[in-house]
Order: C-alpha cells, then structure tokens, then sequence
C-alpha cells in the first residue's frame, strides 16, 4: 500500500520499490526505512506519504514556531523519553508531533495525564529530534540511547546510560502498581509493558539496537549466563527503589526476534493482605475461617496463575500463626518472608523437591503444613498421609473451578477413598479489577446482562449497576485495584461418599449445588456488581458461568 502511494505520488519508481522490498527482508526494515537508507527517498517526502495514508497531519518542525506556554504543556522527562513534542493547542485539543504511528498509544497516554483531547501530527525523526533538543535540551530517550552499546560508558553521575534505563523502568513500573514487566523484541522495536490490575498496557518503545545491552544489563542483575541465548533462564533481582525492597523474579525465553523478559515484581515492603482485606462476603469469611482452623485435613486453593492463590494462602497462615503453633512451608520460591514461619526453598536442580521437602517436614513434627503446589502424585499422596495422621496441609492445584480439584487428584493417581478422607474444602478464585471510587458511575443494566450473572429480570428490575468512566486517577481505565471472587466447596458426607464411589465431576457439582456446599463464582461475581464493587464485564472476562447459574440473592 505505501510502495503503491509512493510510486503515484512520483516519489520513487517500481523498480526503487522492488529493490527496497529485497532489501528491507535482509535488514528488517520497514519499506520506508529501507527506501531512505537506499537513497531513494527522503524523510520528509517519506513522512508526508505516510501522514496521508495513516490519514493524519504532517508538520514540517524546521518552520514556524512552539509558544513557550505549549511546551510547557507537556512535562519535560515525559516528552523526552517518549519522544513526543506538543506544537499547538487549537480548540481545546493539545496538536504534537511523533515520528512514528505507533506511539500513538503514548498520545493516549499523554491525554489522561492531561485531561484534554490529544491530536497526533506526523514529523520527520530528525526534525522531532533537533526540536525536542532545542525546547527540552535533550534529544529523545531513543537517540541519548543510541551509543549504549558499551556498558562502560557512563554520564557524569557515574551511571552507563543502560543503567539509568533499567532503574527508570523498574521506578516507573513500582509507580504505575505493575506486577509484571514485560520486555519484548521484534525487528524494529523493543516494547516494554507493565502488567497492572491484571491488564497488560504499553508502557515504552525503544529503538530495536537496544535490546542487547538491556536483556545483558538484566542477566547481569539476575546471575544468568548472558552468553546463552537459546535457552530459557530464571534468576532473580534484588532491588532497592525510594526505600522500597523489592525482589524480581526474572525470566527470559528465547523467541524467533531475540530473547523475551519477564521481571515479575514483588514489593517485600507492602503489607501482606489479611483474611478481611482479600475480598470475601460475611457468610464466606465465617466459612473459610471455619475451615482453615480444623485441626487435620487438606484445603485446597485453586485457580489460574495469576489469581492471588498465593497471597490467600499467605492470609490463611497469617490468621494461623501463633506461638503455641509451627508451620512449615514448601515454596518455589519463597515469595515473602513471614516472621515465625519456618520457609523452605524448593529447589528441583538439587534434587530438592516439593515430595523430598514433604517428607522432611513431616520428621520436624509441624502442626500446619504448606505445599507450594501438588504437582505430581507422589508429593499429592505424601501431603495427603500427612492429613490423615494430624497435620493440617494447605496447598494449590491448577484447575478452573472448585469441583475439579477432587477429580484432578483423582486423575493425577491418587485412590479416591484417600481424596474422600482428606480433604476438608476447596477454594477457587479470579481476580477481577475493582471500580474507580472517583469515577464510577451509575446505569440501569440490560436484562441480557441480568442474565449472564445468573439474576432474574423479574426481580432486578430497576436495580441499578456502575461501570467506570475513565479518569486521571484511574489512568482512563475506569478502574483501580482488584479483588477477589471465590468459590467455596466445603466436603460433607454426602459429597465424600459420591468422591469414595468415583461418580462424575457433573453429580458432585450438582449435588453441591443443591445442598448448599458449593457457592460459584458466578454467584459470588453477581454479589460484588450488585455491591458496585465491579462490572459486568469483568466478572464475565474471569468466570465461566454453566447453563444454569446459581441465582444470587
């Protein structure tokens, strides 16, 4: 499309164009790119072509002149690293510049920092680059960045420019609440994206020339071998940010466009969440603190990575530390240190493993045991003898809802009379984000929505519901935080009959169901939108509602 624009505007010939194409697959170069590197084309004739098929402004920067009070719009850091310039306010709208469609999406940032509309125009690199330095005294992030490929070489604080770019990412992403870093390459960009609220969102891009030194910086911090590079790794960082002790567990898996990152970020600083703050109803917290102080049996956690089943297990064990008790965790990793628990390291290259650690636990007579995660069905028949002679055992399991856990152990080789003797309860669980206080607002709900979440339109006709409009302090999401939606099933002797006789996950769901031992997470969804706590939208995103979904009253 673009060489087709190019060739009817005059600006080059088919045969510039064939030749580009051939060359761009050797470089991995946009058509644009390799059009410019080759000498067929110039910059700014390239932008101009590229602003009328993007269908957006061109503005020549070397002309005219920015109004000190439009510069002073944008925050000077900001419009720096991010290499955007504002130019014009016209009709309540803020005009700036970008080299490059894709940091349209840092517009969209710019206009929730501002509250105002952002309208992008389309500049050549150079001519952004020379403006940026001219207003802002420094060229954008992208070409201070450009002779980064010496770690040695360093400004005049001391720090290598590489150095000054890890620590402002991991600070940004601490600022922005992110649980995750993303760090991910492509031929002709390195973008970066932060995990917040469980939604990934784009955070930077960075020239492609950069993805070397940054993923060697970040090995070195993680004790990886930064010579290989067709391997996956895992290391972890220790860093401190503004008094704040945050551990890093890193990740790199080797992709068809050089190595992928993942910095998953835990903040050893904040508060470990207490069984009040996770979320639950009254009827729910009574009945999971009723199961977690039995004094033997399994009580499961279950969900996706991701859902918090860490951090309520964490509050099970906070609710349950005493003086008069021990506990003893298996963790891979250990991911908080908790002040009277005695935390083991699990770790498989040694032949320290989930079963290994069990079996050592059980000869340091503990009273409440952790297992990190049942994995295979050695480590869920020793946590299951550990049940049944005296010690309570918690652990997770991955599976989509409550229910699934008895057949996945089931599945995994453990005798479903053991099953149907040990475990107490299970709790699954999503997270889901919570509304923005400051900008959630109020609508009548459609009785398809009704619907979904399991409520009859004959009795909540009229009620009302909120969803988030969007606004500075939610960043445009319409949401800040998150909580938890549970499923609890309590075992009854009903229930551990039907599990002794092996009968179908379908009868044991409906049998719970029908007795009450089962509340679903639909259920629990439709309780927190009714309370204005979160939207339709995103009780349905995390749950899987059945055909006949419990009505919630």
């Amino acid at each position: 499309m673009l060489g087709e624009m190019l060739v009817a505007a005059g600006a080059v010939t088919e045969d510039q164009v064939r030749e580009a194409l051939v060359f761009q697959r050797g470089g991995g170069l946009r058509l644009g790119e390799a059009l410019v590197q080759l000498g067929h084309l110039d910059q700014t004739t390239l932008a101009r072509v590229l602003a009328k098929q993007l269908s957006m402004p061109f503005v020549d920067l070397t002309r005219g002149r920015i109004a000190p009070e439009v510069i002073a719009r944008v925050p000077s850091e900001f419009a720096v690293e991010q290499g955007i310039l504002p130019i014009k306010e016209q009709g309540g709208r803020l005009i700036v510049a970008i080299d490059d469609q894709l940091k349209r999406i840092v517009a969209d940032q710019l206009q929730f920092m501002l509250g105002v509309d952002v309208v992008c125009a389309l500049a050549t690199p150079a001519a952004l680059a020379a403006a940026l330095a001219e207003h802002y005294g420094a060229a954008p992030e992208t070409d201070v960045a450009s002779g980064m490929a010496a770690e040695d070489e360093v400004d005049a604080e001391g720090d290598a420019p590489i150095i000054r770019l890890v620590t402002r990412m991991f600070q940004e992403a601490l600022e922005a609440r992110a649980s995750d870093i993303h760090v991910e390459p492509s031929p002709s960009m390195l973008r970066v994206r932060y995990r917040v609220d469980g939604v990934l969102r784009d955070a930077a891009e960075h020239p492609a020339h950069l993805h070397a030194p940054l993923i060697s910086r970040l090995k070195i911090m993680a004790s990886m071998d930064i010579a290989e590079k067709r391997k996956p790794q895992d290391g972890r960082i220790g860093v401190k940010l503004k008094g704040r002790d945050v551990d890093v567990r890193a990740s790199i898996l080797p992709t068809n466009h050089g190595e992928s990152m993942v910095l998953r970020l835990l903040d050893r600083s904040a508060n470990l969440l207490t069984l009040t703050d996770l979320g639950f109803e009254d009827e729910d917290n009574r009945r999971f603190e009723r199961l977690i102080r039995r004094p033997n049996g399994i009580v499961l956690v279950t969900g996706p990575t991701g859902s918090g089943k860490t951090t309520t297990l964490y509050a099970a064990l906070g609710a349950l530390n005493r003086p008069d008790v021990k506990i003893i965790t298996a963790e891979d990793p250990v991911e908080y240190h908790i002040r009277g628990l005695n935390q083991v390291q699990v770790q498989p290259r040694v032949g320290l493993t989930f079963s290994r650690v069990l079996k050592a636990m059980l000869r340091a007579a503990p009273n409440i045991i952790l297992v990190g995660e049942i994995r295979d069905v050695e480590t869920a028949e020793i946590a299951i003898q550990a049940a049944l002679t005296g010690h309570l055992v918690f652990s997770t399991l991955h599976t989509n809802d409550a229910v699934s856990a008895i057949t996945r152990l089931q599945d995994m080789g453990v005798k479903p009379f053991l099953v149907s003797a040990s475990v107490q309860g299970v709790l699954a669980q999503r997270l889901v984000r919570r509304l923005c206080a400051e900008c959630r607002e109020e609508y009548a709900p459609e009785q398809a929505e009704l619907r979904t979440l399991g409520l009859d339109p004959a009795l909540y006709a009229g009620k009302t519901f909120f969803r988030g409009r969007g606004c500075r302090a939610c960043e445009g999401t319409g949401y800040r935080g998150r909580l938890g939606l549970f499923e609890m099933l309590e075992l009854d002797e009903t229930l551990r009959d039907m599990t002794f006789r092996g009968e179908s996950l379908e009868a044991i769901r409906s049998a719970a169901l029908s007795s009450g031992k089962l509340h679903p997470l639909s259920a629990d969804g439709a309780r927190k939108v009714l309370a204005g706590r979160t939207s339709v939208t995103e009780v349905l995103r995390v749950t899987r509602v059945h055909e006949d979904p419990a009505v919630a009253t």
